[in-house]
């Protein structure tokens, strides 16, 4: 499975706003800055995610955008929930599906238990379960080296008997 650009960003972004600690401003320059993400899309993550209730902005000088809530109170699955457009793992979740065996294919009923047994992880947690150690924090410049891949950890195909 895997999440949009758009779910990537919003959790980063709430994430670096809870670090930012309570009653800190974020500016949009530092989470572009923070992130190597456009600026076009950092305000279209900020203004989705300030509609849904997770985020405030303050206008002008020494304004930025905040954590709407403690980070104890916000659910990562219901974040993911709000960012993604669909969860279409396969053709026949989508409008339009054009799939000739989806009336009699079984395949949709264990992409369900599969995604319901991947968003039952994210819904166990908050965003204060998730939030950055302080001491990574220097680690985000811009300048910063790419960091290494760290997943996905996919288990290994049980062997045939």
């Amino acid at each position: 499975m895997r999440l949009t650009k758009f779910t990537d960003y919003a959790l980063r972004l709430l994430l670096l706003a809870a670090n930012r600690g309570e009653g800190a401003r974020l500016t949009i320059d530092d989470a572009t800055q923070t992130f190597n993400i456009s600026r076009a899309h950092v305000k279209k993550v900020v203004l989705h995610l300030s509609r849904e209730g997770y985020l405030t902005g303050t206008r002008g000088r020494g304004g930025g955008i905040a954590l709407a809530r403690p980070a104890s109170t916000i659910n990562i699955g219901a974040v993911i929930r709000s960012t993604e457009p669909d969860f279409g793992l396969f053709e026949c979740y989508l409008p339009g599906n054009t799939c000739r065996v989806s009336r009699g294919c079984r395949l949709a009923s264990v992409g369900n238990k599969a995604l319901a047994a991947f968003l039952a992880v994210f819904d166990s947690m908050t965003l204060e379960d998730a939030m950055l150690q302080d001491d990574l924090l220097g680690g985000m410049a811009p300048e910063a080296p790419q960091q290494p891949l760290r997943g996905p950890r996919v288990p290994p195909v049980p062997a045939a008997e």
